[in-house]
């Protein structure tokens, strides 16, 4: 008897939490603090975006290529690699 009553009350608090903490997250409250940190979020992003400087390009140019390529190629096989 005990036992089904120490059962019966572990599946009733578990209910409880999720039920607290789902009518926690979808409560009006809660929308509006989040909907509220995601504006001020977004303000401060434009504030600072706006903010960074501009670094001039300066990679043009940057890759030499060469012509002559040696077609002189070591095979090499993979026990020879070990020794």
């Amino acid at each position: 008897m005990i036992k089904e009553l120490r059962y019966l009350l572990f599946v009733i608090t578990i209910f409880l939490f999720f039920f607290f903490t789902i009518k926690y997250y979808f409560s009006d409250q809660n929308i509006k603090k989040s909907n509220l940190k995601i504006n001020n979020y977004n303000e401060y992003l434009q504030k600072f975006s706006e903010k960074l400087p501009v670094i001039e390009n300066d990679t043009d140019n940057i890759i030499e290529y060469i012509d002559n390529v040696s077609e002189k190629k070591k095979e090499y096989t993979f026990w020879d690699l070990l020794k």
